[in-house]
């Protein structure tokens, strides 16, 4: 008897959680500048509701769920780090806008990924590991996930009702900080999803973010004060640590671009299987997204193509770079970056400049950042998938599953988020956006401060040749303190306790910060606020270091 694997069950589950992820995902990547991966709590719930509930004990159909999940949370990825540069330069972007672009580059990123997957996933299995999908296929061949499942919805509930405290009814204060004079001053956001966010990605990226923030705000800060002394310290921030900082993800984007360049090896020798979709399918499947985004978008033929071309060729770079470094360390915006600078010349050449030009280049971008995006979870879960013998045509059915499901919602998502706390403001920063803003003006304006950018990018390469992860540094450097400061403090407790259970316990927290942000979104659009009391920033700072108490007791017992 076949096991159960592409099931109706399979597929409303996998739904469920795919909009929870993106949902979650969105405000995370808004607020923090990065995502995080959802296949494995993804597997964890849906091993727990499987096994638990409705007693059904299939690893390949909780496979499925968590590949549809996963898809939620790469897509989420790719349209917030694009879309949102469109609010953020002030154009009139539509619900349907956003869910056609959304559905075009996630539907191109799997199915490009296809005529690459033999070669990937099985040929190269000793060459690329794929660490995110090795470890989800350990997860769903455990005995026994129920601990992992408790962790997960503890943590859920811990983030939502924090969120649900300090933005509707102000118990909680949101931020701590200490203004040490005129010009530094260190502050500390108690956002639950950023110090979860740090503690998934451990004490060593999280120290280098966290190196950024104290380079901006306690050296070039001061040093810029002493130079100029005109503007306090949040006006250096917003005047000329931003575009510092932006430089550094550029270059920092880009040389780790560079570094997997190797990608390129792959491409002339794919070839599909017989449990892909037919690669007739797959062509057919292009072509029509290339007609629909012809009458959608009516652009210019050319442009059409570049987006297309650069999607294509970024998405075998994309699906193999993950399976050396994960999906975490995946350079989506360095390839954003690429696309929108030589995108913007060609467009400019064809005589399409202002406006017209911006979102010409800014849709090809976000196009080419979906795609990525979602080439890289793909490329994931069909490693799991082939590692617990699930059919790869079945993975790659519920993955166009998942990105058309979260299509509908994540453009909903975006318009509350902004309504309520304007994308692009410090309550919502979305670095990658804006970088991706400040690039285009630039490119069409001519306006654009290079010489920060040079310092930026120097300070960027400073940091490559010395071993540290130059991006981790410039995102620091980008983000306010606060935000930069609270991701170490994670890290640094993830160094402390336990952490195998507390990366399961902090994906729960973000997921239930990041949607108890969004529901907070409604009230707040509805102004719907309600004062009880409110503890001081101290209280409030201990409060939300009590969410690891559990995992305290866990490495004392």
């Amino acid at each position: 008897m076949n096991e159960r694997e592409l099931t109706l069950f399979s597929i409303i589950v996998g739904i469920v959680l795919a909009v929870i992820f993106a949902g979650a995902n969105a405000y995370l990547g808004l607020k923090a500048g990065m995502t995080i991966s959802a296949s494995i709590p993804a597997a964890v719930i849906s091993m727990a509701i499987m096994q638990i509930i409705f007693k059904r004990n299939s690893i390949k159909e909780n496979n499925i769920v968590q590949t549809i999940a996963s898809a939620g949370e790469a897509l989420a990825a790719g349209v917030i780090f694009t879309i949102p540069a469109f609010l953020i330069l002030n154009y009139d972007v539509d619900y349907f806008y956003i869910f056609i672009t959304s559905c075009i580059g996630g539907i191109l990123g799997v199915l490009a990924f296809i005529p690459f997957r033999k070669k990937f996933i099985e040929e190269d299995h000793k060459l690329l590991p794929y660490p995110e999908g090795r470890a989800c296929a350990e997860v769903l061949t455990s005995p026994s996930r129920g601990l992992e499942f408790i962790y997960i919805i503890l943590g859920f509930f811990i983030g939502f009702s924090i969120r649900i405290l300090t933005n509707i009814f102000s118990v909680l204060k949101s931020s701590f900080s200490i203004i040490i004079d005129k010009f530094s001053m260190f502050s500390l956001d108690l956002s639950p999803s950023l110090i979860g966010a740090g503690y998934i990605l451990g004490i060593r990226i999280s120290s280098y973010i966290f190196t950024g923030g104290i380079l901006g705000w306690f050296v070039l800060i001061p040093l810029i004060s002493f130079l100029i002394n005109k503007y306090n310290f949040e006006e250096i921030w917003h005047n000329y640590i931003r575009y510092i900082g932006a430089g550094g993800v550029l270059v920092g984007g880009i040389i780790s671009f560079i570094k997997n360049l190797r990608a390129f090896e792959s491409f002339l020798n794919f070839q599909t299987s017989k449990n892909d979709i037919p690669f007739h399918f797959v062509i057919f499947g292009i072509t029509s997204l290339i007609i629909i985004s012809y009458f959608i978008y009516h652009f210019n033929l050319i442009g059409i193509v570049l987006a297309f071309v650069f999607g294509i060729i970024f998405t075998a770079i994309s699906g193999r770079i993950v399976g050396i470094v994960g999906s975490s360390s995946n350079p989506i915006s360095g390839m954003t970056i690429a696309t929108l600078l030589i995108v913007s010349i060609i467009i400019k050449k064809l005589g399409f400049v202002g406006y017209e030009g911006i979102f010409i280049s800014l849709t090809i971008g976000a196009i080419v950042c979906i795609a990525a995006a979602m080439s890289g979870d793909t490329s994931q879960d069909l490693k799991t998938g082939y590692l617990v013998g699930a059919k790869p045509i079945n993975q790659q059915i519920s993955l166009i599953i998942g990105v058309l499901v979260s299509s509908t919602i994540i453009g909903y998502v975006l318009i509350i988020l902004n309504k309520a706390y304007i994308i692009g403001s410090k309550e919502l920063p979305a670095p990658q956006a804006t970088l991706m803003s400040i690039i285009l003006k630039s490119s069409f304006e001519g306006n654009l401060p290079w010489l920060l950018l040079l310092i930026g990018g120097v300070i960027s390469i400073i940091f490559e040749i010395i071993g540290i992860n130059s991006l981790a540094v410039s995102v620091g450097l980008y983000l306010p303190l606060g935000l930069s400061s609270s991701i170490f403090l994670g890290g640094l407790i993830s160094k402390i306790l336990n952490r195998n259970y507390g990366v399961i316990y902090s994906s729960g927290i973000i997921a239930g910060d990041s949607l108890g942000g969004i529901v907070s979104a409604i009230f707040i659009i509805f102004s719907l606020k309600f004062f009880v009391f409110q503890f001081n920033e101290i209280f409030s700072f201990l409060i939300v270091l009590l969410m690891f108490i559990s995992l305290l007791f866990r490495k004392i017992w």
